[in-house]
């Protein structure tokens, strides 16, 4: 598995994910750049991605539910800020009701994503911001680490093909 660790923060209020891949940075940057890969590693196993809308630049906007074994569905969506390719990206990550409005009444976050070579490979760190250590708080206890961490799992078989 490529992931390196994922380190919880709770004075910078921050979840970082460090993960090391045997490809190219302009091939790890597809599976976040190309809605069909995202679909293949973002969320759990169990939960499946459909992205339905994958505007992919700043100001843009990508939308997307995941679908457990039961057939419930749970939405989400991300502004993105910044999209610099092959190097980083930025969004504002929440969530949202089956009709995609925005849940105001959950945790919203930052990720920072930045793609780096090393060697043959590329690094990948994603930092999560929050506001503030309650919904830090909240997102873990929904089981954030774990999902991320078995969502991020996925991300060699999609590079594999």
């Amino acid at each position: 598995m490529s992931l390196r660790s994922i380190d919880k923060d709770y004075d910078a209020l921050t979840i970082t994910a460090l993960a090391d891949f045997d490809a190219s940075p302009e091939q790890v940057w597809e599976l976040w750049a190309d809605p069909r890969k995202l679909e293949r590693w973002w969320g759990p196993p169990t939960h499946p991605a459909t992205v339905q809308q994958h505007d992919f630049f700043p100001g843009g906007a990508v939308t997307y539910f995941m679908t457990g074994p039961d057939g419930e569905t749970y939405h989400g969506w991300w502004d993105m800020t910044s999209v610099d390719p092959v190097t980083h990206l930025q969004f504002r990550d929440g969530f949202a009701d089956k009709d995609g409005t925005r849940r105001l009444d959950m945790p919203v976050s930052t990720a920072s994503v930045t793609f780096s070579g090393s060697g043959a490979g590329t690094v990948m760190e994603m930092v999560t911001s929050f506001a503030d250590r309650n919904q830090m708080e909240e997102q873990i206890s929904m089981g954030a680490v774990e999902g991320a961490a078995s969502a991020m799992a996925q991300m060699d078989s999609v590079l594999a093909g």
